[in-house]
């Protein structure tokens, strides 16, 4: 397996389970995303897009990076160039820095649906700020490596048809989750959690509660 982590502009903080979960992986960074490699420890092969929110300050620490530049007024934004360089550089499995927060919900809610549509071509993706991670949900089986007592949501794209959690605080057993309910939001996990999907997408999202103390640290886009 060929992973990859990319650094994206939103919050990142970094912690011992996400340093564990980038270890031996391939890094590119998407514009300002790259203000985020000093603190993770890592430094980008590739630096891509149109660097409209990248500092002076940071170019010049990184000049030495191999950039590939981009029009502002482009097809895609800096994020799903870099995804879409990781997966003609060979990558399977793919880790989203700095995927939550910012000045962009829209970029946030991209990050979302853009992990959905991958995980459907069969794509590994995980999108993590360091506090909270997400997964994309389709239908199948899934046993996400979270610890007992972390908080969960699932957030449905569509109507979920056949959901069932086990090991939660309020398990679910083959139902249906209507289009905007907020029925699998604010869950618990109670030992190994277990998901199941019949029909439909989403995402999981967690909040990590041994992370959520810890100061957020490079906030700024």
């Amino acid at each position: 397996m060929s992973k990859f982590v990319i650094l994206l502009g939103g919050h990142l903080t970094v912690t011992d389970r996400l340093k564990r979960q980038i270890a031996g992986a391939r890094v590119l960074a998407a514009d300002s995303g790259m203000r985020h490699a000093e603190a993770l420890g890592v430094e980008p092969e590739l630096w891509l897009g149109d660097f409209d929110s990248t500092s002076p300050a940071l170019a010049r620490r990184y000049e030495h990076v191999p950039r590939r530049t981009f029009p502002a007024a482009k097809d895609m934004t800096d994020g799903e160039l870099a995804l879409s360089e990781a997966f003609a550089l060979g990558a399977t499995s793919i880790i989203l820095c700095g995927a939550f927060g910012g000045m962009r919900a829209d970029h946030t809610m991209l990050h979302l649906t853009m992990a959905v549509a991958q995980a459907a071509e069969g794509r590994d993706i995980l999108l993590s700020s360091g506090i909270e991670e997400a997964w994309p949900i389709l239908p199948g089986k899934y046993n996400p490596d979270l610890p007992s007592g972390t908080l969960f949501s699932i957030i449905g794209f569509t109507e979920l048809q056949g959901l069932t959690i086990t090991s939660a605080e309020w398990p679910l057993d083959n139902v249906k989750v209507p289009f905007g309910s907020s029925l699998t939001v604010s869950n618990v996990v109670r030992g190994t959690l277990g998901v199941f999907l019949r029909s439909g997408c989403g995402v999981l999202v967690a909040t990590l509660e041994g992370e959520r103390d810890r100061p957020i640290v490079n906030t700024t886009r």
